[in-house]
C-alpha cells in the first residue's frame, strides 16, 4: 500500500538529503530497503505506534540541532575487561580501538567490506525486514539503506571477554547512521556493551541472529547525552534452546525512542529485555518492544520501570504475539514508573495477542508516587528526604536493573544511577 502524500513528501526529502553507500554485498540489501521505505513512508503522529512520541526531530532534513556533551562523566564500562571498539560521531575511530582480533570472534567493519561475498550478506536487512511486520518501523529500513558504519561481528565458539562499543560525541550537529550485523553459531557465546552519546541525532540498528544453544548478552547505557535525539533498533532471532538477554539504562537525552522486536522461532528459546531510566525535565522516553512466540516453550520477559520529574515524558509500548502451535509460552510484561511530581507523564500500551491455548502470559502496568510510609520511615530515623526518596528510587528500578546477570556490569549501572540522582538532588 502506498503511503499518503504528506508522508510522501517527507520520504522523499529526506532520502535525498542522505547519500547511500555503493558497492559491494550491500548493495541488493540497501535497494530494498530504500523500496520498503519508499513504499511505507516515514512515521508521523498518526501511525498507531508514534502516537505518544513524536518523529519529527528522526525525520527532518534539517541539521540536527546542537546538542553538547557534558564530559566531567567517567565512562561506564571503564573498569570492565573488554575490547573497545570506539565511533566519533558515527565514524569508525582505529587509533581509539583495540586490536580487533579476539578467540572465536571474527570483526569486521561494514564501511570497510566491499568484496561481493561476505558471510553477513546473507544477514545485512534481513532481520530487519522480517521486523516490518506486522507493524511498520520505517526508521530502521531508512538505517539499512543508509547507514554508513558499524560493526560485523561473527561468533563462532565463546568469546574470552565482552565487545564494548563506545560512542563518542565530538560535534555539536553531527548525524550518525550505525548498522551493527551479529550473528552466533550453534553453541557460541558473547556479551556485548553499548555506551555514549554517538551524536546530536543517532539511529541505529542492531541485528542479532542466535543459532541454536547460542547466548547472547547486552547491556547498554545511555547517557551523558543530555540533548540527544535518538532511535535505536534491535532484531533478534531465536534459534532451539538459545538464550537473549539485553538491558538498557537511561539516564539523560532529550528524545529517545528503542524499539526492540525479537522472534523466538526455536523451541525453548529465552529471551529477557528489560530497562531502566530516570528523566528530569525536557526528557521523553519510549520503550517500545514485540516479541513473537513461535515456537514450543519458549520463555519471554519484559520488566521496565521509570522514574520521572520537573515534566519528563516516559513511554512503554509493548506486545507478546503467540501465533498459533506455540503451546507452552511463557510470556511475562511489566511496566512501572514512579513520578516524582505532578507535571510528569506515563504512557503505556501493554498487549498480547494470543492463539494458542496452552500458555502462561501476563502483563500489568502501574504509575504511583513515592512512598510516604517508606519516606518517612527513613526520615524517622535520621536519613534526610533527599537521600531517602534516592534509596527508594534505586529500590524502586531494581527489579528491572536484576535483569542483569554479570554482577560487574550490574554493579557498574547502579553506580551510574546513584552518581546520576546525587547530581540532580533538590
Amino acid at each position: 500500500m502506498a503511503a499518503p502524500a504528506e508522508k510522501m513528501d517527507t520520504t522523499e526529502a529526506r532520502i535525498a538529503a542522505l547519500s547511500m553507500p555503493q558497492g559491494g554485498w550491500s548493495d541488493a540489501a540497501r535497494a530494498d530497503a530504500l523500496a520498503r521505505l519508499r513504499a511505507m513512508g516515514l512515521p508521523n503522529r498518526r501511525d498507531e505506534y508514534w502516537k505518544f512520541t513524536r518523529p519529527d526531530v528522526l525525520t527532518q532534513v534539517e541539521t540536527p540541532s546542537a546538542a553538547v556533551l557534558e564530559t566531567s562523566e567517567a565512562q561506564v564500562f571503564s573498569n570492565i575487561d573488554a575490547l573497545r571498539i570506539v565511533f566519533n560521531d558515527g565514524v569508525f575511530d582505529a587509533e581509539a580501538s583495540d586490536d580487533l582480533a579476539m578467540e572465536h570472534v571474527t570483526i569486521d567493519r561494514l564501511a570497510d567490506t566491499s568484496a561481493d561475498i561476505h558471510w553477513a550478506g546473507s544477514l545485512y536487512g534481513q532481520l530487519e525486514k522480517s521486523g516490518q511486520t506486522p507493524v511498520a518501523r520505517p526508521l530502521g529500513a531508512l538505517n539499512t539503506a543508509f547507514a554508513t558504519d558499524g560493526i560485523l561481528i561473527h561468533v563462532t565458539g565463546k568469546a574470552p571477554r565482552p565487545i564494548n562499543l563506545v560512542y563518542h560525541h565530538r560535534a555539536e550537529n553531527s548525524e550518525a547512521i550505525l548498522h551493527h550485523v551479529i550473528k552466533l553459531d550453534a553453541g557460541a557465546e558473547l556479551t556485548v556493551l553499548e555506551t555514549g552519546p554517538a551524536a546530536a541525532r543517532f539511529n541505529k540498528v542492531m541485528e542479532v541472529d542466535v543459532a541454536d544453544t547460542a547466548a547472547f548478552h547486552h547491556v547498554r547505557a545511555q547517557g551523558r547525552d543530555h540533548e540527544r535525539h535518538a532511535a535505536t533498533h534491535i532484531f533478534t532471532r531465536l534459534g532451539t534452546e538459545s538464550t537473549f538477554k539485553s538491558f538498557t539504562l537511561t539516564v539523560n537525552g532529550r528524545l529517545t525512542r528503542n524499539d526492540c522486536v525479537i522472534e523466538l522461532t526455536g523451541d525453548d528459546a529465552i529471551a529477557h529485555v528489560a530497562g531502566a531510566c530516570v528523566g528530569d525535565g525536557d526528557f521523553h522516553h519510549d520503550d517500545t518492544v514485540f516479541i513473537t512466540h513461535d515456537a514450543l516453550r519458549c520463555e519471554s520477559r519484559q520488566v521496565f520501570k521509570k522514574v520521572l520529574r520537573n515534566g519528563a515524558v516516559g513511554v512503554f509500548q509493548g506486545k507478546i504475539l503467540v501465533k498459533a502451535g506455540a503451546q507452552k509460552t511463557d510470556g511475562y510484561q511489566i511496566s512501572q514508573s514512579l513520578l516524582l511530581d505532578d507535571d510528569s507523564q506515563f504512557l503505556a500500551k501493554p498487549e498480547l495477542e494470543i492463539y494458542a491455548d496452552d500458555v502462561i502470559c501476563s502483563h500489568g502496568s502501574t504509575s504511583g508516587a513515592i512512598d510516604e510510609e517508606a519516606l518517612f520511615y527513613l526520615r524517622s530515623r535520621g536519613v534526610p528526604t533527599e537521600i531517602a526518596t534516592d534509596l527508594l528510587t534505586l529500590a524502586f528500578l531494581a527489579e528491572a536493573v536484576n535483569e542483569i546477570e554479570d554482577e560487574g556490569l550490574r554493579d557498574a549501572l547502579v553506580e551510574q544511577l546513584e552518581g546520576w540522582l546525587e547530581r540532580h538532588r533538590g
